[in-house]
């Protein structure tokens, strides 16, 4: 069993088991931080291009389709034999030494590209609000980057105490300024064009997108630590345990996001939608523009740095996790150095590429979307067919939905990048 999953336990009165407690809310609010990333601010554009229609039937299925895929990776996880086992021991317990590694390997390598994302992200935000809103001098690159990249990792070494008090103060703002900006913008709001839809434009409008309705509300790499925690926590209640928290954890996603959507949406007109998209800003970078809103442009960056450092976190937890799991199958290094190398590889491989701001980043998001959606959808339906402690999951309805929009993510995915 990794660090990384050891550094955030700790027990809980035994009469707070079968009851929500303040460790079950810490927890929502870590997985919401962990989906909630920079993405937000481009998935209006991103949902709303395709018009009122596309909107609609996304939003019925944006909670199956989160609530029930998070569901299965969780599920897959908990199946194992061993009361430890993280995510690379459960794919090599089920699938084999060899096909347990490759999928692990997948596994890391679907996270890691997001941490140099959002690296790079997070500090382009700051810079740009030190020199557009604080009207100061740009820092140099090396030491802004280093500190805040510093600065996040040092979270994570932490333990789980500071790591969940950082999810409460980054999330907590976070709903609150999206839950504002989507009142604000009410007045803005204009009736949408309501035409009778074309059958095969609404069908590959649909169809391309699922990935992003996917992974807009993703928070699969910190499912592995969340269910092994909940697993020593909850002991036999567990499962019941996990999915009663991501079940809270997708209603909050789907009521705040998706309002933020549809006021965002709502505001703006499908051909301001593609001039946006076109001009690669994000949704509230538009507005403001559009509107000729400081106030909208001032929270922008603030809105960019939460939801980047809360998905940042989350999001290395994962990558940290997976590390450990693969290094310790490989080397007869003990899981203390292993945890240590992996912490400071990552801290220089995440710095150097903020330093360098490559425009390579969006083909690495591309790249990992595919394994994320194999990962997340299509091989804990495999296993329902092949893990004996998963096979009463059998036949049920939510299993076939669950792989079928795993298939359509990655073909469209595959579709947009061979495109």
């Amino acid at each position: 069993m990794s660090n990384a999953s050891e550094a955030i336990s700790h027990d809980i009165p035994s009469d707070s088991r079968g009851r929500w407690n303040q460790h079950d809310t810490q927890w929502v609010l870590s997985l919401f931080g962990t989906a909630v990333g920079a993405g937000i601010l481009f998935l209006p554009i991103n949902i709303g291009i395709g018009g009122f229609w596309p909107l609609l039937i996304m939003t019925i299925l944006a909670f199956p389709m989160t609530y029930l895929a998070h569901r299965g990776l969780a599920r897959f996880v908990l199946s194992s034999k061993q009361a430890d086992a993280d995510f690379t021991d459960v794919v090599e317990e089920h699938f084999g030494a060899g096909a347990g590694r490759l999928i692990s390997l997948l596994y890391f390598f679907s996270i890691f590209p997001i941490l140099l994302i959002y690296g790079v992200g997070l500090t382009n935000t700051v810079d740009s609000f030190i020199v557009n809103q604080l009207a100061l001098e740009s820092p140099p690159r090396v030491v802004l980057s280093g500190i805040l990249v510093a600065g996040m990792i040092a979270i994570m070494m932490g333990g789980e105490k500071l790591l969940m008090r950082t999810f409460s103060a980054l999330v907590y703002p976070l709903v609150a300024v999206l839950l504002f900006l989507s009142l604000y913008l009410v007045p803005n709001w204009q009736i949408p064009v309501i035409n009778t839809p074309d059958a095969v434009s609404l069908t590959q409008t649909l169809w391309l997108s699922v990935p992003i309705v996917v992974f807009s509300f993703s928070h699969a790499a910190a499912i592995s630590s969340f269910v092994n925690v909940q697993r020593r926590h909850y002991k036999e209640r567990a499962v019941s345990k996990s999915e009663k928290i991501l079940q809270c954890t997708s209603i909050m996603l789907i009521v705040f996001v998706l309002l933020f959507v549809f006021s965002c949406v709502l505001s703006l007109s499908p051909e301001q939608m593609t001039q946006a998209k076109q001009a690669n800003v994000s949704v509230l970078s538009y507005l403001a523009n559009v509107y000729d809103n400081p106030y909208i442009a001032m929270l922008g960056p603030l809105v960019a740095f939460i939801a980047i450092m809360s998905s940042f976190l989350g999001h290395f937890l994962g990558a940290r996790e997976s590390f450990n799991g693969l290094m310790s199958k490989q080397t007869s290094l003990t899981i203390a150095t292993i945890d240590k190398l992996g912490v400071a590889l990552m801290f220089i491989a995440i710095w150097v590429c903020a330093l360098l701001n490559p425009s390579i980043l969006d083909m690495m998001g591309a790249i990992s979307g595919p394994i994320i959606a194999m990962i997340l959808f299509i091989m804990p339906t495999i296993a329902v067919y092949k893990v004996p402690a998963l096979q009463q999951y059998k036949g049920k309805l939510g299993t076939y939905f669950v792989l079928a929009v795993g298939l359509l993510s990655v073909s469209a995915l595959l579709f947009n990048m061979l495109g």
